[in-house]
C-alpha cells in the first residue's frame, strides 16, 4: 500500500467511527413514546398568538420550551422584546423569546436553529375530528393544532441534541436556538431583537437552519426559497352611513361597485397579473431551473384530489411549479364592511375594504410594488369618475428569500437524508412567506437553510393537522446526522 494513502484511510475510518448513527437511531427509536408525550404536553397548551385572550397561555409555552432546555443543561435566557400595540390602543406584552446554547467549543462550527411555538386558532366546531388541543393518534397521525407547524420540529431539534447528550456523546457541532411565540402574527419584536444581538448572540453563528415548512411529496426535500409578500388594503368610502337598497338603490354611486370593479383589474381570468410593472420585474426560468423542477417528484392529480378542484391553473408539472414557487400572484383575500352573516340583509355599505396580496419574488421591490398597485388603482378609479373616495395602503411588504443549493449546507442536506431516508431529497421552494428567513440573511450575513419534516398532507393552518410519527420520529433522526454532516464542512468552504 502507498505509505501517503495510509494517513488518509485511518483519517477517514476515525471519523466513521466517530459518528455512531446506529447507536443515536436505535436512541431515539426506545425513546418516541416519551417524544410523543412531549408533544402532547406542547399541544394541550392553546398557544394562539392571535387571540389575546390566550396571551398567558403563549407565556406558560415559552416557559415549558425555555424549561425543558434548561433542564438540558443549556445556558437559557428569556428574551423581552416589549409590548404589542392594540386595534384600541391598550398595550400587551409580547410573549419572551427564548434563546439557548449548547456547547461553545471555538474548533467547532456554531448553528442556530430557529422555530415557533405559536399557533393559528383552532376550535372542535370549526370541523375538526378530534379536538384540536388533545394530541390524537389515529394510525400513525399525530393531530393536534401545532402538531406539524411548529411544535413537532422544534421538539425534534431539541431531542436531537438531546440523544447526543444522553449517549455522551460530543455534539459534532454547536448549537443554539432561537424560539419565539408570535411568528403566526407576524414575528412582533423578533426583527429588533435579531438585530440588537448581531453582534453577541449572533456573532459566532455560522448556520441557521429553519425548519417551518413541509415536504411536496413523500420524498424529502430541502428548501432554498419562499415567496414574500405585500399585503394591501384598498379601502372606497362614499355615503356617511349604510343606505336601504330600496330606498337609496339607483340614486348613489355605491362603494362595493367601485371596489369590485377595481379588484376585477388586478389579475386575468388566466392567472396573468394585470400590474404594469410586477411581471416584469421577475427573473425568467432558468434551463436549470427548469431542469430541476422537472426531476422533482409531484403528482398533480394526487395535488387536485387533496385540495379539491377537478382543474388547475397549469396543466403540466413545471408550469405549476414554477407558478406556486417563484412566479408572483395576486390573491384577493376578503371584503371588510360587505354583508356576509347568514340570512339576507338589503344595505348599501358606505365604506368598504377589500383585502388582496401580491406574493413576491426575486429581483421584486415592495416599495416598488407599492407604488405600481396604487398608481394602478389609483389611475383605474379615476376612470370610473366616481364621486366615492379611494384609498390604498400596503400592510406588510415582506421580502422573499432564495439560498445557493451549491453551498455545502445543501450537500449537507442531501447526505443526512441519503443516511436516514436511503434517497435523494427533492430541492424545493416555498409558495409562501417566512419573513424571518430574509431577516436573519439580512442582519447577520449568514447562509440559511431550511430543513422540513413535515408532510405534504399535514393540514397546516387548517382542520385536522396533524404531524405523521414516522416524520417526527425518522425526522429527529435526520438532524442529528444534519449536525454531524455540518461538522464535515471544512472552514475554507463556509
Amino acid at each position: 500500500m502507498n505509505p501517503e494513502v495510509l494517513p488518509f484511510i485511518l483519517l477517514l475510518f476515525s471519523t466513521v467511527r466517530a459518528f455512531q448513527y446506529s447507536e443515536l437511531a436505535q436512541y431515539v427509536d426506545s425513546h418516541q413514546e416519551e417524544y410523543v408525550e412531549s408533544l402532547r404536553d406542547w399541544v394541550a397548551i392553546e398557544s394562539d398568538s392571535s387571540n389575546v385572550q390566550k396571551r398567558a397561555d403563549l407565556h406558560r409555552m415559552m416557559e415549558m420550551a425555555a424549561e425543558k432546555l434548561r433542564l438540558m443543561g443549556g445556558t437559557v435566557e428569556l428574551v423581552d422584546i416589549g409590548e404589542q400595540e392594540l386595534p384600541d390602543g391598550t398595550t400587551l406584552t409580547l410573549p419572551k423569546v427564548v434563546t439557548a446554547q449548547f456547547g461553545s467549543d471555538p474548533n467547532k462550527h456554531t448553528v442556530c436553529v430557529y422555530g415557533h411555538v405559536d399557533v393559528q386558532p383552532a376550535k372542535l366546531e370549526d370541523g375538526w375530528a378530534t379536538d384540536p388541543y388533545n394530541l390524537t393518534d389515529i394510525n400513525g397521525n399525530l393531530y393536534g393544532r401545532g402538531a406539524s407547524d411548529n411544535k413537532a420540529p422544534v421538539l425534534a431539534w431539541i431531542h436531537a441534541v438531546q440523544a447526543y447528550q444522553a449517549l455522551s456523546m460530543d455534539l459534532p457541532v454547536n448549537v443554539k436556538f432561537v424560539i419565539e411565540g408570535m411568528e403566526e402574527t407576524g414575528s412582533n419584536g423578533l426583527d429588533a431583537m435579531i438585530l440588537a444581538q448581531r453582534d453577541t448572540f449572533f456573532s459566532d453563528v455560522d448556520y441557521i437552519i429553519i425548519s417551518d415548512c413541509g415536504w411536496l411529496s413523500r420524498r424529502p426535500a430541502l428548501t432554498y426559497g419562499t415567496r414574500g409578500n405585500c399585503y394591501f388594503f384598498a379601502e372606497v368610502e362614499g355615503p356617511k352611513q349604510d343606505l336601504h337598497s330600496g330606498v337609496y338603490g339607483g340614486t348613489v354611486i355605491e362603494p362595493m361597485t367601485d371596489l369590485i370593479g377595481i379588484l376585477d383589474t388586478l389579475i386575468s381570468p388566466s392567472g396573468k397579473i394585470l400590474i404594469p410593472g410586477i411581471r416584469e420585474a421577475v427573473a425568467p426560468l432558468s434551463d436549470e431551473e427548469w431542469k430541476m423542477y422537472q426531476d422533482i417528484q409531484f403528482d398533480m392529480e394526487n395535488y387536485k384530489n387533496k385540495i379539491g378542484v377537478n382543474q388547475l391553473m397549469y396543466n403540466n408539472k413545471v408550469d405549476l411549479l414554477a407558478h406556486m414557487w417563484r412566479y408572483p400572484t395576486v390573491t384577493i383575500h376578503g371584503i371588510e364592511g360587505a354583508f356576509s352573516d347568514p340570512g339576507t340583509k338589503t344595505v348599501i355599505p358606505a365604506k368598504v375594504t377589500a383585502k388582496f396580496s401580491i406574493r413576491q419574488v426575486p429581483n421584486m421591490d415592495p416599495a416598488m410594488v407599492k407604488k405600481q398597485v396604487s398608481d394602478y388603482l389609483h389611475s383605474v378609479f379615476a376612470k370610473r369618475k366616481s364621486p366615492n373616495k379611494l384609498k390604498v395602503t400596503m400592510v406588510i411588504g415582506a421580502k422573499p428569500w432564495l439560498a445557493d443549493t451549491q453551498h455545502p449546507l445543501y450537500e449537507a442536506g442531501k447526505a443526512a437524508v441519503k443516511r436516514v431516508f436511503d434517497m435523494e431529497p427533492d430541492l424545493i421552494r416555498e409558495g409562501g412567506t417566512i419573513p424571518i428567513a430574509r431577516t436573519f440573511q439580512d442582519v447577520t450575513g449568514k447562509s440559511i437553510i431550511m430543513m422540513p419534516i413535515g408532510g405534504f398532507d399535514d393540514g397546516l393552518h387548517s382542520q385536522n393537522e396533524k404531524m405523521s410519527r414516522y416524520n417526527y420520529i425518522e425526522g429527529t433522526k435526520y438532524f442529528i446526522a444534519y449536525l454531524h454532516e455540518v461538522s464535515q464542512i471544512t472552514k475554507t468552504s463556509v
